[in-house]
């Protein structure tokens, strides 16, 4: 690592023990150790857009009684087969299931994957996660 710098930020109180609680929750030992992954992320966000190497985790859940859902969701999955490394299906009660696919590929097209399942009718609830090797990150 090279050197390391100082700098002032300027914030509300409010928002700063805000801040400071989400930083005891998360285990950080300091606020320079929170700033710093906050800027990471928001980097390695901005790199899977661009990247032509992407991974991440498309999950789902839904009901399996909504009618003709199964079909819609594995036909995406064909279409989008080679992407999808692994997927695992998870009952999470007699009507529910959990769906979790691990993805690789360019990040535009992985987003707008995981957006398509999620927004197929009769998911509730669906969260993309997609990263990159960080290899520009200092």
């Amino acid at each position: 690592m090279s050197g390391i710098f100082r700098f002032g930020v300027s914030i509300q109180e409010g928002l700063l023990e805000s801040f400071d609680h989400l930083i005891r929750l998360k285990g950080y030992q300091n606020r320079s150790e929170a700033i710093r992954d906050l800027i990471r992320e928001d980097l390695v966000k901005r790199e899977w857009q661009s990247a032509k190497k992407t991974v991440g985790v498309i999950s789902i859940v839904y009901s399996h009684h909504t009618r003709e859902l199964s079909r819609a969701l594995t036909h995406l999955q064909h279409r989008y087969y080679r992407n999808i490394i692994s997927a695992t299906h998870i009952h999470l009660d007699p009507h529910n299931c959990l769906e979790v696919l691990v993805v690789k590929g360019k990040g535009k097209e992985l987003k707008r994957m995981g957006d398509r399942l999620i927004g197929t009718k009769g998911v509730k609830h669906g969260n993309v996660s997609l990263n990159t090797t960080g290899k520009d990150l200092p």
